[in-house]
């Protein structure tokens, strides 16, 4: 059938000389003619083909991969994780572990065990086998059963038959791994964006391993004059992926070995350190995926916890909502640290919220997100985290209802001691104010690789609201310390003025009572005579004038002093 457009249509009804297998082929031809344009409608065209395909061959390999692939091109990670999800890690983990969500990695596994029983089968299988297989030559049959007559002892341990399903299942085993080579690039690439790092290691490690060994074993298979760079591809993906490829894995050790070294330091107690290094990596220059972001806000919160820097872990933890808003834990920290400084109201939203979500849980039957997101919760504690959440919310009703909502502590909030001087206030105000300024409160993302499902406009939203809310209860620490600082400054002038009075008044009455004390010394002398002591006195003074009266006549400054002489008794 002639196609006159690169694109078959979807609606074309199959001809009856066409098959389901010649039918997918042509949809994937025209699928790959539409990648290779690049342009994002061609290829979201192209998936549409690929669908189609996998409708009439639901197994087609090529068709699986295109899919994967172009999927990647179009940043859908969640519908590759989705589409892949058996081969990921932490799915197979989950089965190891016996979770209630992987089932069918399960029997899968059950399944792969069983056949691996078939393989080995007992002595006894093998020797019926033997029995029942056809075998090629009469003298090996006849001479197992002259064998077998002389020493009813022995067995054959040997099966044509088993050793043929060993080298089928070989041979299965090599072209399974030769198609899902690509599953393992695909998928690495996808959980690097999804942040699951670890996974994404373990693919992109395992599908470098198994590109190497295929190499190897093509590069042994051909003869040295058949060995061309034409007809040999060193890897089997392009330069370009492969190189995209070991970028990636390169960076994802060092964001893995940066989170290692802050978690233990921060289990060793060294919240500082761990606040240096979950610094380092928040604050790199090459972004990094969004829920691995979130987790490392989340760390860096319980370190600025540890470390009494409260408003610090507040604002931890609103960016990890920001990114997470389903973020169990991020509430839970949320609202540990309001009630701590006893702002009760934003703690009772948190709860309040955080009481929702258990439900919607409880609803649902599941943890929010895709079954491969990982959490801090399993499902079966919900019940009991929704009645201890419950009982919660109702004391702290109760300490709202009393009148405790006035008292909150923001010497706590701000990180000062009770007492603290006003340049003390000063600086670690402009600090806060530096840091969690509401204008700034989107930088972060900035560094950070959104998925696809998310708006920017709304994150960039949720996060000014929450930043504003914590700086104006910031400013409201502010003012009360600033206020509660001034009072006690007046208070310091007030006693300080008292005291100089005070001191000033004891001065006065002690030169008061020492005059009083000295004209009581004289009376007390016995045959003294308090007028002859006053002309004693004068009579000394007046002979002073007179020489000093004397002496400036001499120089002539003026006239000499006329001195009025009194009686002298001397």
């Amino acid at each position: 059938m002639a196609v006159s457009s690169p694109c078959l249509g979807l609606n074309d009804k199959k001809q009856w000389w066409l098959s389901d297998k010649q039918m997918a082929n042509r949809y994937v031809k025209d699928a790959k003619c539409l990648i290779a344009a690049g342009a994002e409608n061609d290829v979201v065209s192209a998936l549409n083909l690929l669908d189609a395909a996998l409708v009439l061959v639901p197994g087609y390999e090529q068709a699986l991969e295109l899919k994967a692939r172009s999927l990647l091109y179009l940043r859908r990670y969640k519908d590759v994780a989705d589409m892949l999800q058996e081969y990921l890690p932490c799915m197979k983990m989950a089965t190891k572990s016996g979770g209630d969500e992987s089932s069918g990695s399960e029997n899968s596994s059950q399944q792969f065990s069983r056949e691996q029983a078939k393989l080995l089968a007992s002595s006894s299988s093998s020797s019926s086998s033997c029995s029942s297989s056809s075998c090629s030559s009469s003298s090996c049959s006849s001479s197992l059963s002259e064998l077998q007559d002389r020493d009813s002892s022995f067995k054959c341990f040997f099966s044509v038959a088993d050793l043929k399903r060993k080298i089928m299942a070989g041979l299965l085993c090599k072209c399974r791994e030769n198609e899902s080579r690509w599953r393992y690039v695909v998928l690495g690439q996808a959980s690097c964006h999804l942040g699951l790092l670890e996974d994404a290691m373990v693919l992109l490690q395992t599908g470098k391993r198994l590109a190497t060994a295929a190499s190897r074993r093509e590069s042994t298979g051909r003869s040295d004059d058949g060995f061309s760079l034409h007809n040999f591809p060193i890897l089997p993906t392009s330069t370009a992926e492969s190189d995209t490829t070991a970028a990636l894995l390169s960076h994802v050790k060092l964001l893995l070995r940066r989170r290692t070294a802050a978690i233990a330091a921060l289990e060793a107690g060294l919240p500082s350190e761990a606040i240096r290094l979950f610094t380092k990596i928040l604050d790199g220059r090459r972004p990094a995926p969004q829920t691995f972001l979130a987790q490392c806000f989340l760390h860096r919160s319980s370190a600025f916890r540890a470390a009494g820097r409260t408003a610090d872990s507040i604002a931890d933890c609103n960016r990890t909502l920001t990114l997470d808003p389903t973020c169990i834990q991020a509430l839970e920290t949320r609202a540990h640290l309001f009630e701590s400084i006893r702002c009760l109201p934003d703690c009772l939203h948190d709860l309040e919220h955080l009481k929702l979500l258990y439900n919607s849980i409880l609803r649902d039957r599941k943890l929010p997100g895709p079954a491969w997101k990982r959490h801090n919760v399993q499902y079966r504690e919900i019940p009991g985290k929704l009645c201890a959440l419950t009982t919660r919310i109702q004391k702290l009703k109760q300490r709202v209802a009393s009148g405790e909502t006035c008292n909150v502590d923001y010497y706590g909030l701000i990180g000062l001691r009770r007492g603290c001087s006003r340049s003390e206030l000063e600086r670690a105000h402009l600090l806060l104010c530096l840091k969690h300024a509401p204008d700034k409160a989107t930088g972060f993302l900035e560094r950070c690789e959104l998925g696809d499902d998310f708006d920017l406009d709304s994150i960039r939203d949720r996060a000014k609201m929450s930043a504003l809310l914590l700086y104006r209860l910031l400013q409201k620490g502010y003012s009360s310390i600033m206020t509660a600082i001034m009072d006690e400054e007046a208070a310091e002038k007030q006693r300080k003025r008292t005291a100089a009075v005070i001191q000033m008044q004891q001065q006065q009455q002690s030169h008061e009572g020492g005059v009083d004390e000295m004209e009581l010394k004289l009376e007390e002398i016995p045959g003294s005579n308090l007028s002859h002591n006053t002309a004693v006195y004068q009579g000394v003074f007046c002979r002073d004038l007179a020489v000093v009266g004397n002496l400036l006549s001499q120089v002539g400054f003026g006239r000499p002093i006329a001195v009025k002489y009194e009686a002298l008794s001397c």
